[in-house]
C-alpha cells in the first residue's frame, strides 16, 4: 500500500496521530502537498461523506474523520500556501438567528472542508444581515443557512432577499438546510438549494463553485 493509500485508510479510522505521522512522512519523501490533501486526506473524507450518505456510519465516525483530516491539513497548510494552492470555493455557514441548534451545521462544514471549500463558520443564532456581510468580506461563492425549529425558517426567506438586495444574486448561491426545512419550502423562499444531508450539501456545494 502507498504512503496516500496509508493516510486515506487510517482518516477514515479516525486515527489522527497516525495520519499527521503519515502526512509528514510524505513531505519528506517529497510528495508534493496537493497530491496528499487530494488523493490521501480529501478522497478519505469523501469515502466517510459517501458512506454517511449511506447510513454506513454515524455521525461519531464522521466527528473523528473529520478530526483526522484536521491533523494532517495542519500540517499541510505551510506548504499548501507557499505552493500557491487554493481552495476550491469559499462558504458561509451557520446556524438561523434564534436558533441555537449547531450539531448538523458541524456536519455540514465539516464535509465542506472534505471537499476543499474554504469555510466561514459564524456559529448559531446568525442574523441574515452577518450571513450576507460575511459573504461580501470573504468573497463567498455559496451561503449555507441550517435551522431546526419552525420558528425560525423565516429568517432563511431574510437571508434570499438581502442577497438579492446586496445585487449578489447569482454571485451567491443560499443553500438551506434542517429538520423541517423541504425542497418546497426552498423553492417558496427562492432559495438555491436543498439537500436531505450533509453529504449531497458538499456535492452541491462543489458544483456551484465549479460553475459560479
Amino acid at each position: 500500500m502507498s504512503i496516500i493509500d496509508e493516510i486515506k485508510e487510517n482518516l477514515q479510522r479516525g486515527k489522527a496521530p497516525v495520519v499527521k505521522e503519515l502526512v509528514e512522512k510524505a513531505l519528506a519523501e517529497n510528495i508534493p502537498a496537493e497530491q496528499i490533501l487530494d488523493n490521501g486526506l480529501l478522497a478519505g473524507m469523501n469515502v466517510i461523506g459517501e458512506k454517511f450518505k449511506n447510513n454506513e456510519v454515524f455521525v461519531p465516525e464522521v466527528l473523528v474523520a473529520a478530526r483526522a483530516m484536521n491533523f494532517g491539513v495542519n500540517v499541510l497548510k505551510p506548504y499548501l500556501v507557499s505552493q500557491g494552492v487554493e481552495a476550491k470555493g469559499t462558504a458561509v455557514i451557520g446556524t438561523v438567528k434564534g436558533d441555537l441548534h449547531d450539531i448538523g451545521k458541524n456536519i455540514v462544514k465539516m464535509m465542506l472542508e472534505g471537499k476543499g471549500i474554504a469555510v466561514i463558520d459564524l456559529g448559531t443564532d446568525v442574523a441574515a444581515e452577518a450571513f450576507v456581510e460575511a459573504a461580501k468580506e470573504n468573497n463567498a461563492n455559496i451561503i449555507c443557512c441550517s435551522a431546526l425549529l419552525t420558528t425560525t425558517m423565516g429568517e432563511m426567506k431574510r437571508v434570499v432577499e438581502l442577497v438579492k438586495a446586496n445585487g449578489l444574486e447569482g454571485k451567491v448561491k443560499v443553500m438551506v438546510g434542517g429538520a423541517p426545512i423541504t425542497q418546497q419550502f426552498c423553492e417558496s423562499i427562492g432559495a438555491d438549494c436543498y439537500t436531505t444531508d450533509a453529504a449531497s450539501a458538499a456535492d452541491a456545494a462543489i458544483k456551484f463553485c465549479s460553475e459560479i
